[in-house]
């Protein structure tokens, strides 16, 4: 089934953004028979939120509620999203932590031209792995993240898991006042430090909520942080016992969760949560700070047992003894702005390299390149105080070692790099193209702190 513009145009025009508002839009385009193939009309669109109870706040959204429309797709089926801009401004979208063609990546003058408003762009890509992932733009990312234009990605595992229950959960801070009016995106001084943190902690979009789960089951929370800056520390207060399944979308030998994980912005986890008996709460928290309540209520279900490990996905092998080594230093440039100056500031930079966002031909300057389907190894050095959830586009890698915390090796598309820290990943560059390494701290990335990587 296709659509011309003109069709999808007067569609929309009919549609209206009053009805993406009431509750969201979702197509099938072209669904076969048997329902392997899982595909996304999504549009962007500015909304209206209630954030601040009895105030309005003006987001941006995909597929009429933000964060976005979750889309699902079984892993080894093609995804196919035809998106469409109905924003006042260019944007794109990027596939975060999945490995598919560069043209499908949606970097702006990298992998295509930015959408512009009224236009669409088709997205159409098979999904390897099975896991957590999201979506994003990589236009104007500071505002448009802000704004709301986040949303998760699932990609279900061919076979089953052993999981009945399972509940996505968004985590995004909202830069908003008290009268749920947007706040700076980014504030210099901040970005030349940790980042700039939004006020209001949310979780699918709403502050503090309670979460009903079925007592005496085991249910598959998929935790996201669709977060400009803030890495949560996660924890469980109360009944009930929690065990890490997955990182970053790759499975992992289950494990308790123990005191707290880690998780920066861009970075997913899977916990299975044996729920404990009806009427107990859980309190999920960042540190000491509530950000849901977790309420076991009565389930007629047999209780149920821990699923076995989830299924690996299927990532090259990186060949170590025959990988190449490449050194990355993520430092601060210590130059501040002044204000003559247009654009963002260049506080940080890898290298001595500092990407500027307003240069289109940046990606044409690679910070390395790569010998297609050749194993490396990146040492990755930490050279500031500050949080670096270091991302690379279009490949997965396996996480090493650290000189700062004891690591049992698996494989991810984001590392939190900790104060200080040097620690060491590998792959197989077998993905051509010009690839985005950059810190996933919004306004990091956009002071600096990101470079292209070719293989080739």
């Amino acid at each position: 089934m296709t659509f011309t513009r003109r069709q999808i145009l007067l569609g929309l025009g009919a549609l209206g953004v009053a009805g993406l508002g009431a509750g969201g839009v979702r197509y099938w385009l072209g669904r076969p028979a048997n329902v392997t193939t899982h595909d996304y009309e999504l549009i962007a669109a500015p909304l209206d939120l209630e954030l601040v109870p009895g105030h309005t706040t003006p987001a941006w959204a995909f597929g009429g509620q933000a964060p976005g429309l979750e889309l699902r797709v079984r892993q080894g089926d093609m995804l196919r999203v035809r998106f469409i801009n109905q924003l006042e401004v260019e944007t794109t979208i990027h596939w975060h932590g999945i490995r598919l063609p560069l043209e499908m990546d949606g970097v702006p003058y990298v992998s295509q031209a930015p959408v512009k408003p009224g236009e669409y762009f088709d997205y159409q890509f098979l999904c390897h792995d099975a896991g957590s992932f999201w979506y994003h733009p990589h236009t104007a990312s500071s505002e448009q993240l802000g704004r709301g234009l986040v949303g998760p990605l699932i990609v279900e595992e061919r076979e089953p898991t052993g999981f009945v229950h399972e509940r996505t959960l968004s985590l995004k801070s909202w830069h908003v006042d008290e009268q749920g009016a947007f706040t700076a995106f980014s504030v210099p001084r901040l970005a030349a430090r940790e980042g700039t943190r939004g006020r209001l902690s949310t979780i699918n979009g709403q502050h503090l909520p309670v979460l009903d789960l079925p007592a005496g089951q085991v249910v598959r929370l998929r935790l996201l942080n669709l977060d400009n800056t803030i890495s949560y520390r996660l924890n469980l207060k109360g009944g009930g016992e929690a065990r890490i399944y997955a990182l970053d979308g790759h499975p992992v030998a289950p494990r308790p969760l123990g005191k707290e994980y880690l998780l920066g912005a861009g970075m997913r986890i899977d916990l299975a949560v044996k729920v404990p008996a009806a009427g107990q709460e859980i309190a999920l928290r960042n540190g000491p700070l509530r950000l849901a309540t977790l309420r076991s209520v009565a389930s007629a279900e047999v209780p149920g047992d821990w699923p076995p490990a989830l299924p690996a996905n299927p990532v090259a092998e990186p060949d170590l003894t025959g990988a190449e080594t490449l050194r990355f230093n993520f430092e601060w440039s210590a130059v501040l702005a002044s204000p003559q100056q247009q654009g963002p500031a260049s506080y940080w930079q890898i290298n001595g390299q500092a990407w500027d966002i307003n240069d289109k031909r940046c990606a044409e300057r690679p910070i390395a390149t790569l010998q297609k389907d050749r194993s490396y190894i990146f040492e990755l050095r930490n050279m500031a105080q500050y949080l670096h959830p270091i991302h690379l586009h279009g490949m997965t890698f396996k996480v090493l070692d650290s000189d700062r915390k004891r690591i049992t090796p698996y494989y991810t598309d984001t590392y939190l790099l900790g104060k200080n820290e040097t620690a060491r990943i590998a792959f197989v560059a077998d993905n051509p193209g010009v690839w985005m390494f950059h810190c996933h701290v919004i306004d990091h990335m956009e002071t600096g702190l990101m470079a292209a990587i070719a293989v080739v």
